[in-house]
């Protein structure tokens, strides 16, 4: 080493480890800057850093089971589907009148529109829907007229064939295979006899409470064909001007869904017209042939209980059953409970797919258990509209879920 060349410089001493150490200002001055600069970023990136912080540190454990979550999904919306339908149910329950009454009017529409768009042909307009709307009501009033009529007519002779029919039920009923106690038929018609001797005061003060549903009847029926006049004149205008108020992205879903809500009703109600017309002309000329006591007000109750689907057709047909065998004994009834499975395939597979094409189709299940609800709900009114009720749901549902032919 030459004498000349500068001594090396000694290390420097080291700094002790132990508790007493301080750390570095130059190293502790760093880590804190870069502390401060990822609080920043952390505060500028907002949500999506704390999501995804989140998501770190869930890990595997804090994963859903998509099951699990899709089933959580359908679960709040079932809810606010069901909470939605209890609350309309509960408002139609308040003006059930009103209610009644524009069902009505919709399916007095339903039938008579095409009418009256026929004869405004040749015939003005208002002219036309007054000989569609009046016409049609004096006619049905003069079918119930010739329908009352013959009842009145066959009446006494029914009494005495019903007198003479319940001893040869009761001689039936005794021989094998029922076997049951001689006078059961009697003490029973005693029985009612006596309780309605002894009730008779309560039963007069009832009958007379339900006049005011006589009332309520009849405006009902008044106010559906005040609204069927102006629906059949002019229905889609009033429409046209109900969609114009609408906000400008509302109209076009809403006037798709009702126009597919219009022709499911329209198609149900006209099929299920033909199917009723249907079933109680079979049944009239089987019940005349045979020679069955009221068979005209027979053929109107089936006609009125086939708007029931599944169960009003077989009930109309069990009272023409019971009036076969009271007046013309076992072996006529026997016919008619033959005809009465008749009648129901030739429904179920022959007049319903036919008959019904135009309008949505529904599983045999789905009807019953809406029919059951229906009664539930409201009676003998919800189990006549549960049916067309869904039918229209549904396809309301699936006329939203296709797409626009402008694909919006």
């Amino acid at each position: 080493m030459s004498s000349d060349s500068p001594p090396p410089s000694a290390p420097p001493p080291e700094r002790p480890s132990g508790r007493g150490a301080r750390p570095r200002r130059g190293a502790s001055g760093g880590r804190a800057r870069r502390a401060s600069r990822a609080v920043a970023r952390a505060r500028r990136s907002g949500s999506a850093a704390l999501a995804a912080a989140v998501r770190r540190a869930g890990g595997e454990r804090g994963r859903v089971h998509p099951g699990l979550r899709l089933a959580a999904a359908y679960a709040w919306r079932l809810v606010v589907i069901g909470v939605a339908v209890y609350l309309a149910f509960t408002v139609l329950g308040r003006f059930e009148l009103v209610a009644v009454a524009v069902f009505l009017a919709l399916v007095a529409t339903a039938l008579l529109r095409p009418l009256a768009d026929l004869l405004a042909r040749a015939l003005p307009r208002p002219l036309a829907v007054a000989v569609a709307v009046f016409g049609t009501l004096f006619a049905v009033l003069g079918l119930l007229t010739l329908v009352g009529s013959a009842a009145a007519a066959e009446a006494g002779r029914l009494v005495g064939e019903l007198r003479g029919g319940i001893g040869r039920i009761e001689r039936w009923l005794e021989g094998p295979p029922f076997r049951v106690r001689h006078g059961v038929l009697s003490g029973a018609h005693d029985r009612i006899s006596s309780f309605v001797s002894r009730h008779r005061t309560t039963l007069i003060s009832k009958a007379l409470s339900s006049a005011g549903r006589v009332v309520e009847a009849l405006t009902a029926a008044f106010l559906a064909l005040f609204c069927s006049i102006f629906f059949i004149h002019s229905g889609d205008r009033m429409w046209r001007w109900f969609r114009d108020q609408l906000p400008e992205g509302a109209g076009p879903p809403l006037d798709r869904a009702a126009r597919a809500a219009w022709s499911t009703f329209a198609g149900y109600t006209r099929g299920i017209i033909v199917v009723a017309a249907s079933n109680a002309t079979l049944v009239g000329v089987a019940l005349l042939l045979l020679r069955v006591p009221l068979a005209l007000p027979l053929s109107l109750l089936v006609f009125f209980a086939t708007f029931v689907p599944l169960i009003g057709s077989p009930i109309a047909l069990a009272v023409a059953t019971v009036v076969a065998l009271a007046g013309r004994g076992p072996a006529v009834a026997a016919v008619v409970l033959l005809l009465i499975v008749a009648v129901g395939q030739f429904e179920g597979h022959v007049l319903h797919p036919l008959v019904m094409s135009w309008a949505v189709r529904l599983h045999p299940v789905v009807v019953a258990i809406s029919v059951i609800a229906g009664s539930i709900v409201a009676g003998v009114v919800g189990a006549v509209v549960a049916v067309p009720m869904v039918s229209v749901a549904w396809s309301v549902t699936r006329a939203l879920r296709r797409r626009p032919p402008g694909g919006r």
